[in-house]
């Protein structure tokens, strides 16, 4: 590859990669990209799943403690001085050496179903701590589009500014001419002129407004990046005949059997209930078995391996002082140290035990124990009345909102057609020098008002429109 066309080749792939870059960096983000990013990334979403994570060990846990214990275990010690040694059941005076070897378990048998009640309350609190991490989703999910829902509104707040601007424009460059001409006073290009400042500050503030609706919406999602971010803009018209189908009641009862907040809280009151079970059962009887196996070894060990006859013994003289011997019948054992292997095996001992545990009296910790448990059934049944009332007035207000922004809408939107045609007279009078300019701004003014409440009314009906589909199970989408 000659020089010319290595320039070529890398001209072209800049090109392309500058491209491809450009088009990632400008991608637009849409409603459903920017709830999975911020669910991926919301650090207490994490947390609450690590929550969830700890609660199923503890479930685990409590499933692992209804079976038996084993244990093993081994010891290797010296003795000095004079004390029973345990394996040879005699006395040692000299530096002794033993070793230990055991294998142990232990099983309960029965401890006012503690365990199995236990068991079912940790259960509950990982489905618990399952529906809480649903809930915080959902919660970042409303808000998230509630943020992204801000954003269209205002850039089409900012887009009506601009629009009043540009006209405001062309009116006073048109009336500049007739100015500098000598058909029309001054005082109208400055009232024109004093509009056109109010406009471009107008333009101005829903600029900012709009930068921090796009602020909010990236940091909610915990976007690191945020150059070049842009969101899909969708077609969000009215329907031609809006209706909210459900009424209140029915949405409340769906969503009181479905939504997470309320199984959470129904779920803690059961847990609950099993806590109050688990601290009655401290009151009873328990009875445990135990069991061990073990061996050892002793330095002191040993065992005969031959035998030596007698000595003879002078038992006296004769007169002759002669010396008279005896030979004892007895022989002398030949003995040694027991290997320690054959003192494993020959050492070896079992035991199989059953202990029963009767509570007389405690301390009154049991009674205390039931009492704070009922306590706390009490506490987690209001918060799961709380979280109901909660809801049903969530739905209710949203529902009534939603209404109120349909009739609000309605209403402005005949309004803003009123005051279009309105404008459009004013403006052609303008035009023909038969109105003012204070005249003119006020019917502009008008209509800029009322096209910013005919949007204000249409984002506020989608959004309740869907928190009330949320509420009845529905994917948030636009």
């Amino acid at each position: 590859m000659n020089q010319k066309s290595l320039k070529i080749f890398l001209f072209f792939f800049a090109s392309i990669t500058l491209f491809s870059l450009q088009g990632k960096a400008q991608e637009a983000w849409s409603l459903q990209k920017c709830i999975e990013y911020a669910l991926e990334n919301n650090i207490s979403v994490k947390q609450n799943e690590l929550n969830a994570d700890v609660a199923k060990e503890n479930y685990n846990q409590s499933i692992a403690n209804l079976l038996p214990s084993l244990n093993a275990g081994a010891s290797h010690s010296y003795n000095w001085g004079q004390r029973i040694d345990p394996f040879t059941n005699t006395f040692a005076t000299n530096r002794v050496r033993s070793n230990n070897l055991f294998i142990s378990s232990q099983v309960t048998l029965f401890s006012g179903l503690q365990l199995q009640n236990t068991l079912k309350q940790n259960s509950l609190n990982y489905l618990a701590g399952k529906y809480d991490v649903e809930k915080m989703k959902n919660d970042i999910s409303l808000n998230v589009a509630t943020a992204y829902l801000n954003v269209l509104f205002t850039q089409e707040l900012l887009g009506v500014a601009k629009t009043q601007k540009s006209i405001t424009e062309s009116q006073v460059t048109r009336t500049q001419k007739l100015v500098d001409a000598g058909t029309l006073a001054l005082g109208s290009l400055l009232d024109l002129q004093a509009q056109l400042a109010t406009d471009e500050l107008n333009v101005v503030n829903n600029e900012n407004q709009l930068n921090i609706a796009n602020l909010t919406l990236v940091q909610l999602i915990n976007l690191d990046n945020t150059a070049d971010f842009t969101i899909v803009k969708p077609n969000l018209e009215m329907p031609s005949n809006p209706i909210l189908a459900e009424n209140p009641e029915q949405i409340y009862q769906f969503a009181v059997n479905n939504q997470p907040v309320i199984k959470s809280a129904e779920t803690k009151v059961l847990s609950a209930d099993r806590a109050i079970k688990v601290a009655k059962g401290t009151a009873y009887p328990s009875i445990t078995m135990s069991g061990s196996v073990g061996t050892g070894y002793s330095g002191l060990s040993k065992k005969v391996v031959g035998f030596e006859p007698g000595t003879p013994s002078i038992i006296g003289y004769t007169p002759d002082t002669v010396p008279v011997y005896s030979v004892s019948s007895s022989v002398i054992p030949i003995t040694e140290k027991t290997p320690f292997g054959e003192q494993l095996k020959n050492n070896v001992n079992e035991n199989l035990g059953f202990n029963l545990n009767i509570p007389i009296f405690n301390g009154w910790q049991s009674q205390n124990s039931i009492s704070r448990a009922k306590i706390a059934k009490q506490n987690a049944e209001y918060t799961l009345e709380l979280n109901e009332q909660n809801l049903r007035k969530t739905i209710e207000q949203a529902h009534v909102d939603a209404q109120s922004a349909l009739k609000q809408f309605y209403a402005t939107k005949k309004s803003v057609e009123a005051l279009s045609q309105a404008f459009d007279y004013a403006d052609k009078r303008f035009n023909a020098g038969a109105l003012n300019s204070t005249d003119y701004n006020t019917a502009k003014n008008r209509l800029n008002n009322a096209q910013s409440d005919l949007l204000r009314n249409k984002f506020n009906f989608i959004f309740k429109s869907k928190v009330l589909d949320f509420y009845m199970g529905k994917p948030i989408t636009l």
